[in-house]
């Protein structure tokens, strides 16, 4: 496993960020919050602040790829997103392919009964839980 800590994992998107939160010693991920807005300077304060409650060793960003695997423009979009959070709040940042994570993270809404949820866009923040449990799958000792 990389850095002990907590870890911060994203759904990026262009209308809305999920936010997840995990722990590297147990493994588990938990949704924590949606980011509405496609405005930069709202998004990164907002992220700033979950940073300073949480004061995470490692921030996971989501890879969207095409279903073959190969780049989009949501990918680079997704790069850029992740660069930034590396240059702004100077923690590391791992890319993780989320492709079919807002499917898996829907699927298992409706299994929970979470349609309340779902009709709340709450989809996004359990979608970076899906890329956050990726990451510590991949990345466990």
């Amino acid at each position: 496993m990389a850095a002990e800590g907590t870890v911060l994992a994203f759904d990026f998107g262009t209308k809305r960020l999920g936010v997840a939160v995990g722990e590297t010693l147990i493994g588990l991920a938990h949704p924590l919050a949606d980011i509405a807005g496609e405005e930069a300077a709202p998004r990164f304060a907002a992220i700033a602040k979950i940073i300073e409650e949480w004061k995470p060793a490692r921030l996971v960003v989501g890879l969207p790829l095409a279903v073959d695997g190969t780049p989009q423009d949501l990918t680079r979009r997704a790069q850029r997103f992740a660069r930034q959070l590396e240059g702004r709040f100077g923690l590391p940042v791992t890319l993780v392919d989320e492709r079919y994570s807002s499917v898996e993270a829907e699927a298992s809404l409706r299994e929970a009964g979470g349609y309340k949820a779902l009709r709340e866009k709450r989809v996004d923040s359990a979608a970076a839980q899906v890329i956050l449990q990726q990451y510590f799958h991949e990345h466990a000792a």
